[in-house]
Order: C-alpha cells, then sequence, then structure tokens
C-alpha cells in the first residue's frame, strides 16, 4: 500500500469526510512560499499553512532557533517553572500588543485560546460576586475554532457547527456588521448590539468578535467603527471585549493587529497563528491586570486552566524569532504592495457572472462565487496550474506569505481567474 492510499484509509484529514475523503497532496519539501509534491510539482503557497507561515517554509532565521532551543532542552512543565524563551517571549507581547493589555496566557493552540478567554471572562465576573453574568454575545458570521466553548460564540447557523447545537452552551447573537470595510459607515450598523447590550447586560460576560475581519465565518470585511462601537458598548454596559486576532494578528490585515484599525484596545486578546511563523503550534491569551487580578478574588484564588504543553520553551523560542523578524518592519513594506497587487489582479474577476463579490485587505484576497466550489475539482486544477489554495464553501480566497515575490502572486491571481474561467464558464 503506497502512502496515499494508507493516508486515504487509515488518516481522518480536518472537515474531511472517512468514507468518501478529498484527495490528499503529499508534499515532501517546502521553502520559501513553494511545496514540493512527491509527484514532483512545485506549487506557490496560497494559504500560509492556514495562514500561519507568514515567513514562508524553511526560514534560516525560524531553523536555527528551533535547532538552538531544542540542543538546550525541548520541554518543562510551566507549572512552577519559568524559562527564558518565555520570559522573552511574554515580554514582546505585552509590548507590541494594543496598550493595556498585561497579562499573558499561553496556550496550545488557537481555539484554546479563545477557550481559555471564555473562561478567563465567566471566572472574572464570578469572581466579582456576579455569576449571573454567564453569557457571551457575539456578531452572527463569527468563527473562533472548533472545541466546545468556542463552537458556541461561532454563528449557530451559517457557522460550521449546528450539528453540535443542543450540546452547545446558548449565547446572544447580534446580525454581522453590514458596512463593509471601504464604505461610509452606516451608524445603524451597531443598534442590534446595543439592543442586545441593553436588554441583557446583567447576564453578559463578554462581547466577542474578530475585529475587521470574519475569517472561516466567510472571509467577510467589516468597517473599524463596529468595532471601535463595541468598545464603546461594553464600557457602557460593563462587559468585557475579547478580540480573536488569531487570524489577523502580526499585520495580515495592514496593521499590526486588526483591533489597530479602530484605535481600540480589548479587554481579552487571542493571538495563534501567526505567533510561531507556522512552525509550531501556539496560542497567547492576553487580558489587562484588572481582568487577571479580579479573576483571583476570592475562591478559588487561581485561573482554572493549565495545559499540559503550555509555555512550551522551543514553541516560544521559535514565537520569539519569528515576532523579531516581524519587527524588522519588513511586512510594514509587504503588505502594501500585496494588497496593490491583490486589487489590480483579482478586483477585474467581478466581471465573470459566477462571482458574487471580490473583496481585499492588507494580504487578504477573497472571490466570493455564488456557488460553492467542488473543492476537489478546482484544487485538482489548482494544482495543475502549479498552485497551491484550499477553498471552502463559495469562497476562493488566499493569504500569501508575506515574502512572497510579484511573480508568484501573479501565478495564483492568474490560476484563480482561469480555474473561474474553465470550471465556472459564463
Amino acid at each position: 500500500m503506497n502512502n496515499i492510499e494508507f493516508d486515504k484509509r487509515h488518516i481522518w484529514h480536518p472537515y474531511t469526510s472517512a468514507t468518501n475523503p478529498l484527495p490528499c497532496y503529499e508534499v515532501v519539501a517546502a521553502k520559501g512560499v513553494e511545496l514540493t509534491l512527491a509527484s514532483g510539482e512545485i506549487l506557490v503557497d496560497g494559504m500560509s499553512s492556514w495562514w500561519a507561515a507568514v515567513h514562508g517554509y524553511n526560514n534560516p532565521v525560524l531553523n536555527q532557533a528551533a535547532h538552538t532551543q531544542i540542543d538546550t532542552f525541548s520541554h518543562v512543565m510551566f507549572g512552577g517553572i519559568t524559562h527564558q524563551p518565555a520570559i522573552d517571549l511574554c515580554r514582546k507581547l505585552v509590548e507590541i500588543t494594543p496598550d493595556g493589555l498585561n497579562r499573558v496566557f499561553l496556550a496550545d493552540s488557537g481555539s484554546v485560546s479563545v477557550e481559555v478567554a471564555i473562561k478567563m471572562a465567566l471566572q472574572y465576573w464570578a469572581c466579582q460576586g456576579r455569576s449571573q453574568k454567564s453569557k457571551l454575545v457575539a456578531p452572527r458570521n463569527g468563527y473562533h475554532g472548533d472545541t466546545f466553548a468556542a463552537m458556541s460564540v461561532c454563528d449557530p447557523v451559517n457557522g460550521m457547527h449546528s450539528l453540535f447545537q443542543k450540546s452547545l452552551i446558548e449565547h446572544f447573537f447580534a446580525p454581522a456588521p453590514q458596512t463593509h470595510f471601504n464604505q461610509t459607515w452606516n451608524a445603524d450598523d451597531i443598534l442590534p448590539m446595543r439592543d442586545i447590550l441593553e436588554k441583557h447586560h446583567h447576564e453578559i460576560a463578554a462581547l466577542i468578535l474578530e475585529p475587521v475581519v470574519q475569517g472561516a465565518g466567510g472571509m467577510r470585511l467589516y468597517h473599524p467603527e463596529y468595532v471601535k462601537a463595541c468598545r464603546q458598548l461594553c464600557d457602557e454596559f460593563n462587559v468585557l471585549l475579547i478580540c480573536d486576532e488569531i487570524a489577523t494578528g502580526f499585520g495580515r490585515t495592514g496593521k499590526l493587529f486588526a483591533c489597530e484599525h479602530a484605535q481600540i484596545s480589548p479587554d481579552i486578546l487571542c493571538l495563534g497563528k501567526a505567533l510561531t511563523g507556522g512552525y509550531l503550534t501556539m496560542a497567547a491569551t492576553i487580558c489587562t491586570d484588572e481582568v487577571a487580578e479580579g479573576t483571583c478574588v476570592g475562591e478559588p484564588g487561581v485561573f482554572m486552566h493549565g495545559p499540559t504543553y503550555m509555555g512550551n520553551p522551543l514553541a516560544c523560542a521559535v514565537a520569539n524569532a519569528s515576532i523579531d523578524l516581524i519587527l524588522e518592519g519588513n511586512w510594514e513594506h509587504q503588505i502594501p504592495q500585496i494588497e496593490k497587487q491583490l486589487q489590480d489582479e483579482l478586483l477585474p474577476l467581478r466581471k465573470f457572472k459566477s462571482v458574487a463579490d471580490v473583496r481585499v485587505l492588507g494580504a487578504i484576497g477573497v472571490v466570493e462565487m455564488k456557488q460553492p466550489v467542488n473543492v476537489a475539482q478546482i484544487q485538482k486544477t489548482f494544482v495543475e496550474q502549479g498552485v497551491w489554495i484550499r477553498p471552502f464553501g463559495k469562497l476562493i480566497y488566499i493569504m500569501p506569505p508575506y515574502i512572497i515575490e510579484a511573480k508568484q502572486l501573479s501565478k495564483l491571481t492568474s490560476a484563480i481567474s482561469c480555474a473561474i474561467e474553465s470550471l465556472y464558464p459564463n
């Protein structure tokens, strides 16, 4: 049995049927922005491995950081022990994240960082003697992860988790923001959220949102004033604000953090994906001193969470190197160049009758089709054209590594255009 046959029979991939799995392509090497398949094809990667590998693959700086740390020690428990890689990482995160975020809780993955944020918010209010504040509110079309508390704040209808609704805690949902990023702000957009908070703030612990970009819930780009208005509402109604920047953190939208578009600071911030440059799974939940200290008042006196691999030194060392690369500032030149090229090369695809919308922000390019795409079919077409693009639903989107060159980016956009023209003729 060859590798692909074994994989198909025995390995269960994400969002894939066990009985009729999507085709898999075996990667044998990765360098820069290119993936080499076992069959010999070299593909330009348009996904940054689900938005994480912002510096590309086989980066010498990140490689060296990993080698140096693994030769020292790769892991120690974080309970009662600390170490330099974690101290350095947390120092950097406190310095570069929005004002007031001073306490860092290191976690295993993006979904876990959301779980931590939700538990933090609930325990905070319980320790204030207000345990009735046990619900959350979120805009519809949001996506925050696949674990249970994270699923409970994803869109309950249009999200990927409707099957589990009877097992999830029921929270409040406001209509998704409708004013697009570059449109004139319509203040009526925030009224449904205000209405929910006016009626239910006494039972709402936190408002959770993905600032400016709703990712896996539809790749929707919305107006920063909505985020600003949510911050104001949280202050007015005594509710914590959680910003999920797992997908948008570290420059993807053209700001170091997407909430900077709205010039606000949340009470709790979730980071992941690009944190280690796509090398190792790691996330961080960062909160204000008020939240951290308020969570530890009275019983039990400690925050009740502690992942086994929390503060993993190897992941911390690579994250430090990744953030250092970010802080060199190259992304500040790369992202606007990518954005301009995506606008030039993707926006004309609106001419196709099969295309519902095209939108671009920073290093994010989205082509929304009128009908769901056949993933296996279109992915085969992309591989034949020498690119790796992973659509979902109606969305063909790219979020390439920041180091991508203009000709490589054109290869991605051209492949999208050719695929639409050949598979969805007008």
